[in-house]
């Protein structure tokens, strides 16, 4: 996979959003971000990378994956540490959605295969990452989402100016946290009610 350029630096070069969390306002048009929280992984003039951390897959959980992907035997399930069945398995975006992208805690890194991002959030793409959590030497916090979301040059730009996204600065509860939550918590933080937010409103 090819990530845009990260930019040097948190919010190098003026107003990147590397390491920070979009928020899709409440009248998003497109069904497949409402009510979406977002991980910025890579923010550039070649475009924007993102995941998804609060919509999860209902209908498989990280133990059934690692059988399904054939990173353990079914025999094997019931033998797994607990740090691998406290890992969510989400709806990481709607490009790529049968690969796996892992956002964990800096305790973990693979040369070649993990991006460090931002205040101890890296991203691995690699199956060996779920190898390592599976036999208990992975990191202490993870989410695992299915599929990215991505943006052209300029497009995510052009979607904050149309009032399609607010942002705040990312936090461990708000990747690793409880996902139902995560939504309101965010808004939260920027001083936002829900109840209260106009679909009109901006954020600078």
């Amino acid at each position: 996979m090819r990530l845009p350029k990260a930019a040097t630096g948190k919010n190098a070069g003026g107003g990147y959003l590397d390491g920070q969390m979009l928020i899709a306002m409440p009248a998003m048009q497109d069904e497949r971000f409402a009510r979406s929280l977002i991980y910025v992984c890579a923010h550039s003039p070649e475009g924007a990378m993102g995941i998804v951390v609060n919509h999860p897959v209902t209908s498989i959980d990280f133990p059934d994956l690692l059988v399904k992907l054939d990173v353990i035997p079914a025999a094997d399930r019931i033998q797994l540490p607990p740090q691998a069945g406290n890992v969510k398995v989400l709806k990481g975006g709607p490009v790529e959605t049968e690969r796996g992208f892992v956002l964990h805690s800096s305790d973990f890194f693979m040369d070649n295969s993990t991006l460090p991002i931002d205040e101890g959030i890296f991203l691995t793409w690699t199956l060996d990452i779920l190898k390592a959590i599976a036999h208990g030497k992975g990191p202490s916090n993870a989410i695992l989402a299915l599929g990215y979301a991505g943006w052209a040059a300029g497009q995510l730009e052009t979607e904050i100016q149309q009032n399609g996204w607010l942002h705040c600065a990312a936090d461990p509860d708000l990747i690793f946290g409880d996902a139902e939550q995560k939504y309101e918590k965010a808004l939260r933080k920027i001083g936002i009610d829900l109840g209260q937010l106009s679909s009109e409103s901006g954020h600078a």
